[in-house]
């Protein structure tokens, strides 16, 4: 779905997060990120990511990564999310779609014979420049910490 390629910079994004901070790519400059997109706060398949990124964040900050995640939802419903399954990382209130369309991660779908405009779950690795190292456009949702550690081998 994504226009991006591994390779190509990262497209710079900037919005808040659960905690109404304002973050931007700038923030992880020097850093490698795990930006993931997806579709809703606590629904089953969003819910089994994150908490696969949660069970792992020690082994995923051991190996250098900062995570940060990106849906449409709110600032207030990121909370819930965030205090419900004890996540550790934040997450990226894109309210205004911004940051899914510049990643190309908004598009249409199809759930159950009904089509509808959505986020298309996609992970990107970015590096300490700046640059798209991996993107997962087919993330396992109970292993992605798994997925991504495995890359990195």
């Amino acid at each position: 779905m994504t226009h991006l390629k591994e390779g190509d910079p990262a497209p710079h994004f900037e919005g808040t997060i659960e905690t109404g901070e304002t973050v931007s790519l700038d923030n992880y400059r020097g850093k490698k990120l795990i930006l993931f997109f997806y579709p809703k706060d606590l629904t089953p398949g969003c819910t089994a990511e994150a908490c696969s990124l949660r069970d792992h964040y020690q082994e995923l900050r051991d190996a250098g990564y900062e995570l940060l995640g990106v849906s449409p939802d709110s600032e207030k419903s990121h909370q819930r999310f965030i205090e419900k399954k004890k996540l550790p990382f934040h997450l990226l209130a894109d309210t205004d779609k911004k940051v899914v369309k510049a990643y190309g991660v908004w598009g249409p779908k199809k759930f159950m014979g009904r089509s509808y405009e959505g986020v298309h779950r996609t992970t990107f690795i970015i590096d300490e420049e700046g640059r798209i190292q991996k993107i997962f456009t087919k993330v396992k949702t109970k292993n992605h910490a798994e997925q991504i550690l495995e890359e990195e081998k």
